[in-house]
């Protein structure tokens, strides 16, 4: 389990985290997720004792990550795939970290064999594409099999194949007893993967609930018609608490009503329809609509155009 109390970093005049409460509760995967700049990585650094709180608390398993005598047996962490020495082999960078926890040469080809590293286990990390550095960065918190693992942005630069097998891994982690926690970009992958999730921007918690009661403040679930019709149907639509878009010559989008009902009064006013498609709101929705004013760095709405080049004589 992971217990942060009122945890918070500054640099300087800066807060990068600002009074940050939250539990990781083991038995199920929670992700963690915010814009950039809301303090995710700085938070997470904190859970292992990378970065010390200004104030407040963070403990793994009841303790601070550094009072635990052997914290690879602890917590596995992957903050930074691309901190190992490149010139080591992937095997030799996980033998030096073993080295330090009495960890046998079992495990070591146990992890190696768990993420796919065999072929290049003997080459230079160096070398290594960024997926299969991310494979590395997974084996080394694996390593001491540990009761938390704390994952940042793990399925970054894997295949569609690396990031079902990431997805299955920590479900199955979680599905023992684990503590997981791990954040990611991905809306589409963390809906599936997540159980939990604790949202921050502006390195405040926002959010901190079940995936399913997230997604359900986005909203009611809409419907998009499509019809021949479509002034004649939302003539007949227009009540009290129905709300109906155009989204174009011939579709709509209704809110505040089921696909029944539209499909009930599209019937008694002789409408024709040539679709009808309840739309669930989308983690993606849920995660725009509560960070909207937690973003940090905006994009322009349009898109940018580069620059001219002028050659030089």
């Amino acid at each position: 389990m992971i217990e942060a109390r009122g945890l918070t970093k500054r640099y300087g005049s800066k807060t990068a985290v600002d009074d940050v409460t939250f539990t990781v509760r083991p038995g199920q995967v929670t992700g963690f997720l915010g814009p950039n700049g809301a303090g995710k990585s700085t938070t997470m650094r904190m859970v292992v004792g990378l970065d010390r709180p200004t104030h407040g608390t963070v403990t793994v398993n009841g303790r601070p990550y550094a009072q635990h005598r052997s914290p690879l047996h602890e917590v596995g962490a992957l903050l930074d795939a691309k901190a190992v020495h490149t010139g080591r082999s992937a095997l030799h960078h996980l033998q030096a970290m073993a080295a330090t926890h009495g960890i046998g040469a079992a495990r070591v080809h146990e992890v190696i064999a768990m993420t796919g590293l065999e072929s290049v286990a003997r080459k230079r990390v160096g070398g290594f594409s960024l997926g299969m550095g991310q494979r590395l960065g997974i084996a080394s918190a694996l390593l001491g099999d540990p009761h938390t693992l704390l994952l940042d942005e793990p399925v970054n630069g894997l295949d569609p194949e690396g990031v079902l097998w990431v997805r299955t891994l920590v479900r199955h982690l979680a599905a023992e007893g684990r503590t997981v926690f791990l954040s990611s970009h991905l809306m589409s992958e963390m809906a599936l993967t997540a159980d939990h999730l604790v949202v921050v921007g502006r390195g405040r918690v926002v959010a901190d609930a079940p995936v399913a009661e997230i997604i359900g403040r986005a909203g009611a679930v809409r419907v998009r018609v499509r019809t021949p019709q479509a002034g004649r149907l939302s003539q007949a639509l227009a009540r009290g608490g129905v709300e109906v878009t155009s989204t174009g010559p011939d579709t709509l989008e209704v809110s505040g009503t089921s696909a029944e009902e539209v499909g009930e009064a599209a019937a008694a006013a002789g409408v024709v329809l040539h679709e009808l498609t309840p739309v669930a709101r989308s983690l993606e929705d849920a995660y725009m609509s509560l960070t909207a004013d937690e973003v940090e760095y905006h994009s322009t709405s349009g898109p940018a155009l580069a620059p001219a080049l002028t050659e030089r004589s």
